[in-house]
């Protein structure tokens, strides 16, 4: 039942990623390449999220949260 509630979670970022770039297009013209590392770091912590030896809870919540970010700045960036 948690995996329901955090794959929730994460769909969440979709919408908020496109809230993101209605509200502050220009901000997003001058920070794409922030945005781009943002996505770029958020995947690459991710993966190792899962590889390093650590806690269950610690290593789902590191990996959700990151793909949370990762999806929201790759929505923005687009």
């Amino acid at each position: 039942m948690e995996w329901l509630f955090t794959l929730v979670g994460v769909i969440l970022a979709i919408p908020t990623g496109y809230i993101l770039k209605i509200l502050t297009s220009d901000e997003i013209k001058y920070g794409r390449f922030y945005f781009k590392s943002i996505a770029i770091a958020s995947v690459i912590f991710a993966i190792l999220s899962i590889l390093l030896p650590l806690d269950a809870v610690l290593k789902k919540s590191l990996f959700f949260g990151f793909m949370f970010m990762a999806i929201v700045s790759f929505i923005s960036w687009k």
